[in-house]
């Protein structure tokens, strides 16, 4: 049980990403010093918002360059600090090479900013970005999970190198983190396990993520025919950013949290956005049924294997969030907001 003081500086690693850049600017509200580590503290269009953000509240902002591969990167950024926030981490599912472009950066990475807890005598409590993917692979995980539904006590078994990478890799890099944490006994551990984050971005033009690619697909025509009844989980950016907060200065948190506000499916996503842009975008209306997805997918998307589809498609999705409501009193904010918000920054940004 960590007792955080606020008047001392806090780290959060790749603060310019999607969802650190909400917990930057909560900081920065709520009056604490951040020290944002970033791979380029002189790169304006990564981390100008962070900037912009800083001049406009009583916190302070100071950026440190470091990089997740690089040992002892994240050092000096880490001094004075009791508080750190690892969210650093790729989230990418089209790769060439897992192994090198997933597994190395999430469990090296990992490994790298808790090596650095170890040295900075200042550390007591560590809160890790991880994911639901630590939890399950594919959504028949959560079928065949006890009473059918994923919780904290569960870990993901089923991917690997082949299947699913990206699970893999933060699964490797989560028991990573609890491997190092308990080697030691002057900080804690929590990690928050979020399931597809949407929500508006902070920094809109760097806007490229998987989870908006998703979002785009619904308003751009390419799921026109329908949308696949893919069951996932889905959670607001924001009350991302404030389940990291309350995790970081709630004296009682602990173990792991999982981060979901919505247990759902691409059709019923979609569903959430026609009555207000059904007129004037091609929102998908109706399921595409499982065959052609499984005959399309391939080949659209070489992630979409036919294990990945065969596993998800037509499939629920059901995670138990009442820990992170219980012990952090979380409330999530409507499907209908998440789904609304996040599209109209899509319409502004011109990228549908």
């Amino acid at each position: 049980m960590s007792q955080i003081d606020k008047s001392k500086p806090v780290l959060v690693t790749g603060a310019n990403g999607y969802v650190a850049s909400w917990l930057v600017k909560k900081l920065l509200e709520e009056g604490i010093t951040v020290h944002a580590a970033v791979r380029n503290p002189d790169n304006n269009k990564k981390v100008g918002h962070l900037k912009e953000i800083a001049t406009q509240k009583p916190g302070e902002l100071k950026l440190f360059k470091a990089d997740l591969l690089t040992p002892n990167s994240y050092t000096e950024a880490m001094k004075g600090c009791e508080l750190v926030y690892h969210t650093a981490s790729p989230f990418i599912t089209d790769v060439k090479d897992p192994q090198k472009e997933l597994i190395e950066p999430a469990e090296n990475g990992t490994a790298n900013v808790l090596a650095s807890a170890y040295k900075v005598d200042t550390v007591k409590r560590i809160v890790v970005t991880s994911s639901c993917a630590a939890i399950y692979t594919d959504a028949i995980d959560t079928v065949n999970a006890p009473d059918g539904k994923l919780t904290e006590a569960i870990w993901n078994t089923t991917a690997s190198l082949e299947h699913q990478p990206y699970s893999y890799s933060k699964t490797l890099a989560e028991k990573k983190a609890w491997e190092l944490a308990k080697g030691q006994d002057r900080w804690d551990l929590i990690t928050i396990n979020m399931s597809l984050v949407l929500g508006p971005s902070l920094n809109p033009g760097s806007t490229t993520s998987e989870s908006m690619n998703i979002l785009k697909m619904m308003g751009d025509g390419q799921m026109k025919m329908g949308a696949p009844k893919l069951g996932i989980g889905l959670v607001d950016v924001r009350d991302v950013a404030e389940a990291h907060f309350r995790a970081g200065y709630t004296p009682k948190a602990n173990g792991r949290y999982i981060t979901s506000a919505h247990n759902t499916n691409m059709l019923e996503m979609a569903s959430k956005l026609i009555p207000k842009y059904g007129k004037n975008y091609p929102i998908p209306q109706k399921a595409m049924p499982k065959w052609l997805v499984m005959l399309f997918g391939p080949m659209m998307n070489k992630a979409m294997t036919r294990k990945f589809l065969r596993n998800n498609i037509n499939i629920p999705w059901n995670a138990d969030n009442s820990k992170i409501q219980r012990d952090l009193g979380i409330t999530f904010l409507p499907f209908e907001k998440t789904m609304e918000d996040s599209f109209q920054m899509l319409i502004d940004e011109k990228l549908i």
